[in-house]
Formats: structure tokens, C-alpha cells, sequence
């Protein structure tokens, strides 16, 4: 195994980011796209007409998620973040696990997000008039179809990122500008022009169906917030780590506008029936609704673009993750190789769009694309809160001591985390609990709450088994320290065994 010698520079990353290329990756991730086109109506399938509500709700704690990353962020910036932190202020097991869950959460997203592209992609096949090849009738709800085209897609763009994140970050700015310009014009027209009527209880959470419902639609929400922190993944490669914060913020306030925007727009424009009932192609109904061919297409046109970028984004910041837990000797050497040329992890880049094709491939087990993405979001969500809940609870460990000097910046920086960790944590048992209790069988099917419970346990479980293999095979260094490496301090990785 390759160690890294005492007294020698770990590997670094360029820095050349700013501020609009840091929202450009983290609004990429975040996909307001394909959450708002597909799921809107997954949660909609869960909290009925009151998706205005669960996105506003849902929104808070992420608020104080997102505060804690971004005060870490300016005290150690560090490609890890979570990892890093976690493993310092609490303990390197937790740390690890949730380098850990950040990474197979993210290989499973991309494996979704694979499919979601090229069932937008047949689509729009199907609106030109294409709807057989070689005797094949197309069909984008077919898991197998979609994947397939979805896969070639995701070995351009995963090329792409090899390439660098600044090369990546302007071809994601210009999607973005496309993506919002259709999203605004037709939600916004949408809601001037939906037959439906405005109500206030589409803002009331307590008209929310059950207490299970409300669980599942926040986790689901937070699945849609999920992705504003894939800036602080890229922070040794922004000029100024405060750029990577302001980013992060700008991103998370921009899409709880869009989310708000889309989802009124949404039930002005489609019954509770309608936006429930078709997954996948509920943009490119909601499009159908407001205009005739070809302008009806563009928001199927710009779910297909969201749908590449969040491919692209999701490939960045868990090479990144990745990089930053090799250099510790948590993962191995392939991960933290940086190439000359671009200056970016390409091995490890490649290797992620390598693992994420694979679990695409394993997705084929479930052959409809909408129960595909609802065990997906489910799993993911689950993960995801336990992330951001143990991020929370580091930054609270990290700063309790302003408690006593200034309890504003006290109140901020360990109360709002404590509380936005609480109710994470909260929602994710619950929502296993629920999970386990709906049913005394195991199914490979989204409706099964064992199998939605099986995907995170999973994911949980091979954390641990993978920790073990850093402490005690690895011998990494970050199990008995907590401490990460550091890119700007050279000498903080051991080399001893």
C-alpha cells in the first residue's frame, strides 16, 4: 500500500473556482429540475396538495444544516467536509460513516438520475415522432430502456469532470441559465393561468393526511434540498473557502424560491390525480397542459439538461469526498492520484462513474421506472438525514463554548444545529420504524416497507465494515487522531502503521 511520506505535500487540488462557479456545482447537484419535474409528484403521492407546505418545512431544518456546514467550512475547508469535521468534533467511527453514506448515497442518485435522463430522453424521442428503433418500441417508463441511454449519457459527462471542475462548472452555468428560464416562464405562467384555484391550506401542514405522511414527505423534501452541499466538496479548489459558503447559502435560498414556485405552479395547473400519477413525465405533462408542440417541449428539454448536470455534479464532489478520505488512508491510494494534467482526481472520477454505471445495471431488478425512483428517494433520504444530523451535532460540539461568550453566535452556531439535528434524526427513526411495521414479509417493491428499510440499513451497515478495514488493516491514521488531512498543512499526516 502507497503511504504518503513524512514531511511531503499530500496531494492538492487547483483553485480555481469563485463564487458563481461554486452555485453552478451546487445548484447542479441540488437538480430544482428534476426535483420540481419528478419529485413534486412523488411527494404529492404522499402529502396530496399541500407540497407548498412539506417544501417550507422541510426547509427549516435544512437552514441550520446548512449554517453549520457553512461555520465549519470557514474554520477548517477541507474536501472531506463532513468526514473531516465529524471525525474531529465527535468521533472518527461517525466521521467515516458519513464520508461513507455520502458516497453510496451518492452512487445510488446517479443510478437514478441515469435512468431519469434517458427517460427524458425517449421522451422527447417520442415528441419528434421516434417511438420504435429496430423493431423496439421505445418506452420511457421502462427501467431497462431508460438505464441503457441513460448510461452512454453518464460516461460523457463523467469524461467531462475528468477534464476539471472549472470545465465542468461553466458547462453546468449554461443549463442552469436554460433550466431556470423555461422553469420560470412556464411555472409562472402556470400559476396565473391554472384552472385550479389558489388555497391557503396548501401552505398548512397540519391538513397533512398522518403523522407517517408528514415523515416521508419531509425526508422526501429533504431529498430535494439534498446537493446544496456539493460546493464544500470542491472548497480546496475555491479561491477563498468563505466563496464556498456564500455559495452553498445563495444555492439552498434559490431553490426553496423555486421549489415554492413550482410547486404552486404544479397544483394551480394539475389535480392531485394528475400529479401523483405520472412520475417520470410529470414535467412534460405539466408542459402539455400550458402550451401546444414544440414549445411544450421545453421543459422536458430542460429536465433532460438538469438531468445531465446533476449526472456531472454528482460525480464531482464524491471523487472529491473520496480524495480527501484516500489521503487519510481511510480508502485506498487509486482514490487520492491527481492528474497532471488536469489537476483533478481522474482516476477516482472515473472509478465513481465506473461504480455508479454499476448499481444502474443492478436497478434493472425492478423493472418500473416510478418504483425505482420512489425505493431510491426513500433509501437516500434516510441516509442523507443521518448525514446532515451528525454534520449538525459536530458543528455544536465544535462552538458550544461560544454559549458562554456570545449567546447570539451561541444560539446559532449550537442551538439552531441541535435543534435541525433533533428533528432529522427524528424523522429518519421514524420513518424506519414505519417502514418496518408496514408489513411482515420481505419484496423486492417500493410499496414493501422492509425492502425501503433494507437499501439504507445496508448502506449503514457496510460503513461500519469498511471503518474497520481503515483502522485495522489500513492502520489509517484518522482513527486515532479525528483529524483529517489538510491540504495547507502538510506535515499533519502520520506515517507510521
Amino acid at each position: 500500500m502507497t503511504q504518503q511520506p513524512h514531511g511531503e505535500d499530500p496531494p492538492s487540488l487547483r483553485k480555481t473556482l469563485g463564487v458563481v462557479d461554486g452555485v453552478a456545482i451546487a445548484a447542479s447537484s441540488t437538480a430544482a429540475t428534476t426535483s420540481i419535474g419528478i419529485g413534486l409528484g412523488v411527494t404529492a403521492g404522499v402529502v396530496g396538495l399541500h407540497l407548498p407546505a412539506i417544501m417550507l418545512l422541510a426547509f427549516l431544518p435544512i437552514l441550520g444544516i446548512a449554517g453549520a456546514y457553512s461555520r465549519l467550512n470557514r474554520v477548517e475547508p477541507n474536501a472531506g467536509n463532513g468526514y473531516v469535521w465529524v471525525g474531529r468534533s465527535l468521533t472518527p467511527w461517525l466521521g467515516f460513516l458519513v464520508g461513507w453514506v455520502n458516497i453510496v448515497a451518492t452512487v445510488a442518485f446517479l443510478a437514478y438520475t441515469t435512468a431519469v435522463t434517458g427517460s427524458a430522453m425517449l421522451q422527447l424521442a417520442g415528441e419528434a415522432g421516434l417511438h420504435r428503433v429496430a423493431g423496439l418500441v421505445l418506452d420511457p417508463g421502462s427501467t431497462a430502456q431508460t438505464t441503457a441511454v441513460g448510461i452512454v449519457v453518464l460516461v460523457a459527462v463523467t469524461l467531462t469532470a475528468v477534464t476539471g471542475v472549472r470545465t465542468a462548472a461553466r458547462l453546468q452555468s449554461g443549463l442552469l441559465v436554460f433550466e431556470y428560464v423555461v422553469l420560470l416562464g412556464f411555472c409562472g405562467y402556470g400559476i396565473v393561468t391554472g384552472p385550479h384555484p389558489f388555497r391557503l391550506s396548501w401552505f398548512d401542514p397540519f391538513a397533512i393526511p398522518s403523522a407517517s405522511a408528514l415523515a416521508q414527505g419531509l425526508l422526501l423534501s429533504v431529498f430535494c434540498y439534498w446537493g446544496f452541499e456539493a460546493v464544500f466538496t470542491v472548497n480546496e479548489e475555491v479561491r477563498d473557502p468563505r466563496d464556498a459558503s456564500r455559495a452553498g447559502l445563495i444555492t439552498l435560498v434559490t431553490m426553496l424560491g423555486l421549489f415554492l414556485l413550482g410547486s404552486v405552479a404544479f397544483q394551480r395547473v394539475l389535480s392531485e390525480r394528475e400529479l401523483a400519477g405520472h412520475g417520470a413525465q410529470g414535467l412534460a405533462f405539466f408542459g402539455d397542459r400550458l402550451a401546444s408542440q414544440p414549445l411544450a417541449a421545453l421543459p422536458l428539454v430542460a429536465l433532460m439538461f438538469s438531468a445531465v448536470a446533476s449526472l456531472q455534479a454528482g460525480v464531482i464532489p464524491t471523487a472529491r469526498g473520496m480524495f480527501a478520505m484516500s489521503r487519510d488512508r481511510t480508502l485506498g491510494p487509486v482514490w487520492s492520484k491527481v492528474s497532471a494534467r488536469y489537476g483533478t482526481p481522474a482516476t477516482g472520477t472515473l472509478l465513481i462513474g465506473a461504480l455508479a454505471t454499476a448499481v444502474a445495471a443492478l436497478a434493472l431488478v425492478i423493472p418500473r421506472l416510478a418504483d425505482m425512483i420512489m425505493a431510491t428517494v426513500n433509501a437516500v433520504g434516510i441516509v442523507v438525514a443521518l448525514s446532515y444530523a451528525l454534520t449538525a451535532l459536530a458543528a455544536a460540539a465544535r462552538f458550544r463554548g461560544l454559549l458562554g461568550e456570545d449567546w447570539r453566535q451561541g444560539v446559532r452556531a449550537v442551538v439552531l444545529p441541535s435543534l435541525s439535528a433533533a428533528a432529522l434524526l427524528g424523522l429518519g427513526g421514524y420513518l424506519a420504524w414505519s417502514f418496518y411495521t408496514s408489513t411482515d414479509h420481505f419484496e423486492v417493491s417500493a410499496d414493501n416497507g422492509w425492502f425501503l428499510l433494507l437499501t439504507p440499513a445496508l448502506m449503514i451497515a457496510s460503513g461500519f465494515l469498511a471503518a474497520a478495514w481503515a483502522k485495522w488493516v489500513r492502520k489509517s491514521p484518522y482513527f486515532r487522531t479525528g483529524h483529517g488531512t489538510d491540504a495547507d498543512a502538510p506535515h499533519l499526516l502520520a506515517t507510521s502503521n
